[in-house]
């Protein structure tokens, strides 16, 4: 599921933003499909939006507008393209992430086989030193579940954990267990999710475990006019038709 809405702030319209003759979305669409995990539905409440994946050939669900979250709105959509319950995870991947490696979005399901995963996601060791102090780069603080894997004990704006070793910065890329998702949609905002601005921990809070891959690289997320420019440079030459 790719929820997708037209209101950015830094970069108006970013879902059908350009990238080489193909709007930003269907780039996200192919990578999404490319990974080969299951059906790829653009979920969003835009008419505009619907219109130009639709004539594109990629599926889509509508939503209502008044979502809080795009977990909200992937739960719309699923419940109407899966009434009879068929679809047992879903994935929640962002719409602003037109160059992302499939064999990630294939990686962040994998946890989901372990019957005590509700959730799972994915993050990347930070090699950066100022990353390790920008709250922009959301951390994952987390206890060894295997080999390049983490069962997240908390997720911060701050540096953590304290001390030396590595630190790592959350991507925000989840897969649910259908029943997953289902509850956490309904549960009230923690305060610790209120404080931080960060849902995921609504879930800890609630006592869902939440489990993370660590992969090598942070895919580019397309927010700004420079982060497009770098999306068009990445993409030339892999546009194609669907």
């Amino acid at each position: 599921m790719i929820p997708a809405r037209m209101q950015a702030t830094r970069l108006p319209g970013k879902p059908l933003a350009d990238i080489n003759g193909r709007p930003m979305i269907l780039h996200v669409f192919d990578r999404a499909r490319e990974a080969g995990i299951g059906e790829v539905v653009i979920a969003t409440d835009d008419a505009a939006i619907r219109d130009a994946v639709s004539s594109a050939g990629a599926r889509v669900a509508m939503t209502r507008a008044d979502h809080p979250s795009g977990s909200d709105r992937i739960f719309e959509a699923l419940t109407e393209i899966d009434p009879e319950r068929r679809i047992s995870i879903v994935v929640n991947l962002q719409g602003d992430l037109p160059t992302i490696a499939p064999a990630l979005i294939a990686a962040v399901v994998e946890p989901l086989s372990d019957p005590a995963v509700d959730i799972a996601t994915l993050a990347v060791e930070i090699t950066d030193e100022k990353e390790k102090t920008d709250p922009n780069v959301v951390k994952v603080v987390g206890a060894a579940a295997g080999e390049r894997r983490l069962r997240a004990l908390y997720f911060t704006r701050a540096t953590a954990p304290y001390g030396d070793g590595p630190l790592y910065h959350h991507i925000g890329i989840y897969a649910y267990k259908r029943a997953a998702l289902e509850r956490f949609v309904k549960l009230p905002q923690a305060a610790l999710e209120k404080r931080e601005r960060l849902e995921q921990l609504r879930a800890l809070e609630a006592g869902m475990r939440i489990d993370v891959v660590i992969v090598d690289a942070v895919p580019l997320g397309v927010d700004t006019p420079a982060d497009l420019e770098k999306a068009r440079a990445l993409l030339a030459g892999k546009t194609r038709k669907t």
